[in-house]
């Protein structure tokens, strides 16, 4: 089925050439951005580090190991509080001359208090004394007030503020040192040069051997002549001796290399040559340009510098590249379309190169949408606090369902963020979404899709397939049993054979399926119909499709028979205008195996006055899904089904289905308001058969306990506290806990603490049920490759 077909007749963007061709800028990176160069160029540059599942990558910033004896910020920072009052109260004893033990090694060296206060050398030996006293105090405070540990806290915080970045490396142990030790002679040398008391004063003979009388060696003091001008200068060229003296000690130069100081811009470049030649691959096309393609790589690299490309442009034309990759011959036709078209080249058959609007944050090298933050608590895993929650088709493809009563989010903050994201990936010719719901749901504007079936709608520009586009009678059967008493006590196989004798016999004679007026007359046992088709079939000489409209005849007569019951299910579709009557003629239909192709699709459920039509019609959709992807040769398309409200359309068979999405390169999200949708039978089955699970807060508790099973137990320390009355001391110690219980009514304990290892519930039904804040939700992720994710606490929005 081409995929460039005109959308539907009410949306103002019907045809490629009624839609402006937006550049789309992408999103603004966590980072302060660069102040030179494009948003595309500043995007690309954002460092993308591997992450656990559902991170968002953009900007990400790994985080150290978890250290387990971390203390908590306020234990920290009143610990480090604590030891500066108690170093400062240290140092002003010494100063004030209250702790003359600490200057009995210059006395027992022969240096005593009146040689270092009366000569020049003695006040200098005496003040890097006190320098180095002022250094073994910072340090002997600063391991008790933990600074190392406070710095590592506030070190990402400082970088960013002063580098603009977080991810800088620390430099090694000898360097600091290095560093530290250059800096502090240079503050030693230039105090004693500087001092009000002239310890070294030599330095200024040359300013005074410019006057001859000595008398007047303060002429350079007087602000009202050019001399204090010349003995400032003198200053600074003194200092700038210092420094050109300490700081290759220091290895100065190589510090402000590692760390640029520059809050405007994110990095003045890549710290590595494979960063710099990533960089050079992502914004030069030095691939496509190696491969002999450089006047396309030009043409590319011309855009992306000056602003003409956006980020699905990018992310399409990176796509296409990679299929030439694959099939090298195909290399002249891509450099002739990039070098003649630029970022228009390969664009999707609708013309669009982006969304009308965006509702949520994406990014298209990882294929990754933002749907929430994980807060930093100790609920969280420590790889997920305080980190951007996202999700993309490397979890999608698991599959994900949502429970959350009406109100909690699940449309707003998850279902459309992640159709948008699709459509998006659509648009760079990498999925093909199917977005099913009301009109009212919201899942996207007109403008955003290629085409769009409204149920019931006569104007609609297409209908839905009845079987999905399948060929086989068979298969035809058995899905629309499937739609029609799935989640029933009727067993799907008893109705698709009842189904098949009739299917059958039709295609048999007028060589396609029927639709759903002729198959509710034949259920209902027309005579007229049925004579029509019997004498059909002897025209056609199918005499073996005879047997089955003759076995459909006998099963009529039982009491039990289930025609009746479908031509009922059918009558539903038939009044919820699902063909349309006359206008079906005129309308083009759409099976799901047409999801080979970059599609955008939605569908819009009929009206609440047919809520059971919906139904029917949202497990037709689940079934025909499920058999539409498992069988489609090429499977390069990720493809994706997303329900809006997944009410009623679970079943057996579709349970089973959902299993082999995955390696199918597919996935579905489902939403449901409870798990009481569900038949209780296929609650557990549902939860194993995805790998993405989301409960958003209000959930029940009897929900919750689903969950809480899923997500398993791990292994914690459990703490047990024991108070005891004390006993202990003399007859004061008595007396004054005596006071005290007669005044305050209770009595003094003693605790003791016992901790153990005990496994528990990673989320317990009671936690899920009320300890979820609004707009929360607790997620679970695994990925395609098998990795899973431990259950998160996510702020969505």
């Amino acid at each position: 089925m081409s995929t460039n077909r005109p959308r539907d007749a009410r949306d103002p963007g019907v045809g490629a050439q009624a839609v402006p061709l937006a550049t789309g800028v992408p999103p603004a990176p966590r980072q302060p951005p660069e102040t030179e160069g494009p948003p595309l160029v500043r995007w690309l540059h954002t460092p993308r580090p591997a992450a656990k599942p559902g991170v968002w990558r953009a900007g990400h910033v790994p985080k150290p190991p978890e250290d387990p004896d971390r203390l908590g910020d306020r234990e920290l920072h009143g610990t480090a509080l604590l030891a500066l009052l108690a170093g400062w109260l240290v140092w002003s004893l010494y100063i004030n001359g209250y702790l003359g033990a600490v200057t009995w090694p210059l006395d027992w060296i022969g240096l005593d208090a009146r040689w270092r206060g009366t000569t020049t050398v003695g006040r200098s030996v005496s003040y890097v004394y006190d320098v180095l006293f002022a250094c073994l105090l910072f340090y002997a405070f600063g391991r008790v007030g933990n600074g190392p540990m406070l710095w590592r806290r506030w070190r990402p915080q400082a970088l960013r503020l002063l580098c603009g970045r977080r991810d800088i490396e620390p430099l090694s142990r000898r360097r600091t040192l290095r560093a530290a030790a250059g800096l502090l002679g240079a503050y030693v040398v230039w105090r004693l040069s500087f001092n009000a008391d002239g310890f070294w004063g030599f330095w200024l003979d040359p300013l005074f051997a410019m006057v001859p009388d000595e008398a007047s060696n303060n002429w350079w003091q007087d602000r009202e002549t050019t001399a204090y001008a010349l003995a400032n200068l003198w200053y600074a060229l003194y200092t700038a001796l210092i420094v050109a003296v300490f700081a290759p000690l220091g290895d100065w130069r190589g510090v402000l290399r590692h760390f640029p100081l520059d809050p405007l811009r994110r990095s003045r470049g890549a710290a590595t040559a494979d960063e710099r030649a990533e960089l050079a691959r992502l914004t030069d096309f030095t691939e496509l340009r190696a491969a002999g393609a450089g006047a396309a790589a030009d043409r590319l690299a011309d855009e992306v510098r000056n602003g003409a490309m956006g980020d699905v442009d990018y992310a399409r034309i990176a796509h296409a590249w990679g299929a030439v990759r694959a099939r090298p011959t195909e290399l002249p036709a891509f450099g002739d379309a990039a070098r003649a078209q630029g970022a228009a080249a390969f664009v999707h058959p609708s013309g669009d190169r982006d969304l009308p609007v965006r509702a949520a944050r994406h990014d298209l090298l990882t294929r990754q949408v933002r749907i929430g933050t994980a807060p930093d608590e100790e609920r969280n895993p420590y790889e997920y606090r305080g980190e951007d929650v996202a999700l993309d088709p490397a979890v999608l493809g698991t599959s994900l369902l949502a429970v959350g009563p009406p109100g909690s989010g699940k449309t707003g903050r998850v279902i459309r963020p992640v159709t948008e994201a699709l459509c998006l990936h659509a648009l760079t010719g990498q999925s093909a979404v199917v977005a099913v719901g009301t009109a009212s749901a919201g899942l996207g504007p007109d403008a955003a899709f290629d085409i769009i079936v409204r149920v019931g709608d006569p104007a609609s520009t297409h209908q839905l397939d009845l079987y999905g586009g399948a060929s086989d009678t068979d298969e035809a059967a058995a899905l629309l049993a499937e739609a029609l008493v799935g989640g029933s006590r009727v067993e799907p196989r008893e109705a698709a054979a009842v189904l098949v004798q009739l299917i059958g016999p039709y295609q048999a004679a007028y060589g396609q399926l029927p639709g759903v007026p002729e198959l509710r007359a034949m259920l209902d046992g027309a005579p007229a119909l049925l004579a029509t088709l019997r004498d059909d079939l002897n025209l056609a000489g199918a005499w073996d499709q005879q047997r089955e409209l003759d076995a459909r005849a006998r099963q009529a007569q039982r009491p039990d028979d289930l025609g009746p019951h479908l031509a009922d299910r059918l009558a539903l579709l038939d009044r919820a205008g699902f063909s349309q009557g006359d206008g079906a003629r005129r309308t083009r239909p759409f099976s799901l195996g047409s999801l080979v192709h970059p599609l955008r699709v939605r569908v819009d459920l009929p009206a609440t006055g047919h809520a059971e039509a919906g139904r029917i019609i949202t497990r037709l959709l689940l079934a025909q899904f499920t058999a539409a992807v498992t069988t489609r040769p090429d499977r390069s398309l990720f493809a994706c089904l997303v329900l809006d409200d997944a009410t009623a359309a679970i079943t057996a068979g579709t349970v089973r289905g959902l299993t082999h999405l995955r390696p199918a390169n597919a996935g579905a999200v489902l939403a449901l308001r409870t798990l009481d949708d569900v038949p209780a039978e296929l609650r557990t089955g549902l939860l194993g058969a995805v790998g993405c699970r989301m409960a958003f807060s209000g959930i029940t508790t009897w929900d919750a306990e689903h969950f809480a099973r899923a997500w398993g137990k791990e292994w914690t320390e459990d703490q047990d506290i024991t108070r005891t009355p004390d006993r202990s001391g003399g007859t004061f110690r008595r007396a004054a806990r005596g006071v005290r219980k007669l005044f305050t009514g209770r009595e003094t304990t003693t605790e003791s603490v016992t901790v153990r290892r005990v496994e528990r519930e990673r989320w317990s039904a009671s936690e899920l049920a009320h300890r979820v804040p609004p707009r929360h939700a607790v997620l679970s992720m695994t990925s395609v490759s098998g990795e899973p994710g431990p259950p998160v606490l996510v702020q969505l929005g």
